[in-house]
Order: C-alpha cells, then structure tokens, then sequence
C-alpha cells in the first residue's frame, strides 16, 4: 500500500513538472493533453495560472483556470 502511494506522489511530480516546462514552451495542446480529466491542489492551481500570466499565453491560462480543484 505506501509503495501505491509513492508511485502516485512520483507520478504526480513528474506531471507537474512536465506541465511548467510546457507552459514556458507555450505547448497548450501538450498542456491539455496532461490536464485530461485531471484535478490539482487549489495553490498548484494558482502557481501554474501565475506562470501562464508571466509567459502572456491566455490559450493556456483559460486551460489551466478549467482544472478542478481537490477537496
């Protein structure tokens, strides 16, 4: 069961990673591709909004603003 577990959190770094480089490369179709029926922490949320503002891609800002947040 922890080793499920830490799998999960690996996977889930990895994607959040790969979802901020995508974001500085303006790749919103990769960016949707790895949001697909996908939720996140709301201050996750809020960093990659952030970082598509910096980067002025309101493409990816609509598509980061449509993820929903876990409870």
């Amino acid at each position: 069961m922890g080793s499920h577990y830490t799998n999960q959190n690996k996977h889930a770094t990895v994607n959040f990673s790969a979802l901020k480089t995508a974001i500085g490369n303006g790749e919103a179709l990769l960016i949707k591709n790895l949001l697909a029926n996908q939720s996140m922490q709301d201050l996750e949320k809020k960093y990659l909004i952030n970082l598509a503002h910096i980067n002025n891609n309101p493409t990816i800002i609509k598509l980061l603003e449509g993820i929903p947040v876990k409870e």
